[in-house]
């Protein structure tokens, strides 16, 4: 398998690829931010309605994960949505912009979801 990887570290139009598309999928805080004050993107929160009540990114919308393809309504598919969970290594995010996709939504994800936004960034949160 080191093999394996050495070939594909060694690859750079397969790393090109990859960033790529990393960036094309994904925003960090900062990012965020300044599109939130520009009005350029719905975000929206995946995690459980009771820790989105606790405390959650200001003007984003709580849909939990499991309730996303029914409330499909709520959303513009003009506009960008970004869609953020409680960590990086939570999934799901990235499964909730998996089901958004499929039904021809855009959106991106946030990189490490809430708590990067409130502890490491320490961004205003509601």
């Amino acid at each position: 398998m080191d093999e394996k990887i050495n070939l594909l570290r060694n690859d750079t139009e397969k790393a090109k690829d990859y960033f790529l598309e990393h960036l094309a999928f994904s925003i960090g805080p900062v990012e965020l931010k300044n599109l939130m004050e520009e009005s350029k993107v719905i975000v929206i929160d995946v995690r459980k309605q009771a820790d989105y009540e606790i405390s959650h990114i200001p003007d984003a919308v709580s849909i939990p994960k499991d309730e996303l393809a029914d409330n499909l309504h709520k959303l513009d598919k003009n506009m960008i949505t970004v869609v953020y969970s409680y960590n990086q290594q939570c999934k799901l995010g990235m499964e909730a912009c998996l089901i958004l996709a499929d039904y021809s939504y855009p959106c991106v994800y946030l990189d490490g979801g809430f708590k990067v936004w409130k502890e490491d960034f320490r961004f205003v949160s509601t």
